[in-house]
């Protein structure tokens, strides 16, 4: 995994108010990785309410808030579609859920805080896309629901929302994933779209989008 996909994970969630925490900053390659080894991130959100409802598998910016920690898993597979046939037989996509790897993602987060907040340690996988078509759609969610995933972002929706949120008169000297960002719609590479999923969202306010 390269440092800007991480970087437009940690954007993201630090964007939405959470504190976020890359647990290594190394490549594992020549062995089988550690529990600790397959978390990618850890993120905590201060501004999490105890009355807020479990968020939807789906996430979108408009769920964030109701997660308070989570453990995230980041697969930059961009070119690759996860299919029900792809989950089947990629196990490393599951590596983040064993309870050794959940056992050490909760020493990140002190005891006496886990107690006395409550809340659920969820865990997070970031990917490209699923199927759009039905049934291998549907059947995707299912397989990842199973296998004990929490929800979902894909890298097209924290895009969007990270573009939008980019200034074009902001320097962004100390990000280099905004400030990527900002010069693409400084020099018009990017423009509005309407989101395909989500019509009347899209309506009230247009989104850009990265251009062919």
């Amino acid at each position: 995994m390269s440092a800007i996909d991480e970087g437009i994970v940690r954007e993201y969630f630090e964007q939405n108010g959470f504190l976020v925490r890359q647990v290594r900053k190394y490549q594992v390659q020549s062995r089988k990785k550690t529990g600790d080894e397959e978390i990618d991130l850890v993120v905590y959100n201060p501004a999490w309410s105890r009355e807020a409802r479990r968020p939807d598998f789906f996430l979108f910016a408009s769920e964030l808030p109701l997660i308070q920690r989570a453990v995230v898993s980041i697969k930059p597979w961009h070119t690759n579609v996860f299919t029900p046939g792809m989950l089947r037989s990629s196990p490393e996509i599951f590596a983040f859920l064993a309870a050794q790897v959940q056992k050490e993602a909760t020493r990140f987060f002190s005891a006496a805080s886990i107690e006395a907040e409550g809340g659920e340690l969820l865990k997070v996988l970031v990917l490209p896309s699923l199927p759009t078509a039905e049934p291998f759609r549907s059947q995707s969610v299912e397989l990842l629901k199973e296998r004990g995933v929490d929800a979902i972002i894909s890298f097209r929706a924290m895009l969007l929302d990270l573009l939008e949120a980019v200034e074009v008169n902001q320097n962004y000297s100390k990000s280099d994933t905004l400030q990527v960002l900002r010069l693409l719609k400084n020099y018009d590479l990017v423009k509005d779209v309407q989101l395909d999923m989500f019509p009347e969202r899209a309506a009230r306010k247009p989104r850009p989008q990265i251009s062919p």
